[in-house]
């Protein structure tokens, strides 16, 4: 009797609409107008699982930056695309961002660290949602900053891109750029070299009274080599204060050797360096570096 029953209410539903998978589970019910999908456990739990991977940045969207080139020079323009890749699972990014990273070093305590430190950031894409496994590109275009460090010495300089995932782990690109001086500063830097220098190190180092908008300034060690300061001079550094497209303006440290007692006297307390500031106008550069080491020189021989 309960087998007969039991067959006609499986008739009754057979003829309702529904439809069952091969275990007799309903699959789907079909009403007019009207569609009523119910996943399986297993579904729910592995798109659960997606996304919880996804938070933690297992199958994410990710995002790599091409660049047209990897050197640059102060003040020049960066161009380049953002890849795009969709992970497992549809995410929506709130912003992708580009940013140029580098670090100075900073006493603390009797020690030195180095400490990262943004020049600049732009906003390269709006929010935008990416579909699983989908691919995009989007261009950009923005101007390195005037006072980027150069790639002399140990001072790296990179480009962050960071897409911005809410509630997900923020997936980030670095890509290491070159930067090469500019005319001006090239220019600057031959001219010294032309009076007998040698650079021996360079280093950015944590000077907030310095900085143009920054809290650092890279410096150049230079030593006489040759040239009419052998012997005179202990080192020379250089500091490029200010690289505007007008003119350059310079910091000397002129460091006197101590030949006579009161000199080494002096050399012990600090007291035989003297800091200077020239001011290079773009007419000077463009008269080459021969005039610009005489201009130097008329500087330098003052305080040796």
């Amino acid at each position: 009797m309960r087998r007969d029953r039991s067959n006609r209410n499986e008739a009754s539903l057979m003829g309702s609409g529904l439809s069952f998978n091969k275990f007799g589970m309903i699959r789907d019910v079909t009403i007019p107008n009207l569609q009523i999908t119910i996943f399986s456990k297993e579904r729910i739990k592995m798109s659960f699982f997606n996304r919880m991977m996804a938070s933690v940045g297992i199958g994410a969207t990710k995002v790599d930056t091409l660049l047209e080139k990897t050197s640059y020079y102060p003040g020049e323009d960066i161009r380049g695309v953002v890849r795009i890749e969709g992970g497992q699972v549809e995410q929506k990014i709130e912003g992708i961002d580009l940013s140029i990273m580098t670090y100075y070093v900073k006493e603390v305590n009797d020690s030195k660290v180095q400490q990262n430190v943004e020049l600049g950031r732009i906003r390269v894409a709006p929010p935008l949602t990416v579909m699983p496994n989908e691919k995009k590109e989007i261009g950009f275009s923005f101007r390195l900053a005037p006072n980027t460090p150069l790639s002399i010495g140990r001072t790296p300089v990179w480009i962050k891109t960071t897409a911005d995932i809410r509630s997900a782990m923020d997936p980030t690109d670095n890509d290491r750029i070159e930067v090469i001086p500019s005319n001006p500063m090239n220019v600057v830097l031959r001219a010294i070299e032309s009076l007998g220098f040698r650079l021996r190190e360079a280093e950015t180092v944590y000077a907030p009274r310095l900085g143009d908008a920054s809290p650092f300034v890279q410096e150049f060690e230079f030593v006489p080599q040759s040239g009419p300061y052998r012997g005179r001079l202990d080192e020379l550094e250089l500091v490029f204060l200010r690289n505007r497209i007008t003119e350059l303006e310079l910091l000397l440290q002129i460091d006197r050797k101590g030949s006579s007692l009161f000199g080494m006297f002096a050399e012990a307390m600090d007291m035989d360096e003297s800091f200077v500031r020239v001011t290079v106008s773009q007419s000077d550069i463009e008269r080459g570096p021969e005039h610009v080491a005489t201009l130097l020189h008329n500087v330098i021989q003052r305080y040796a």
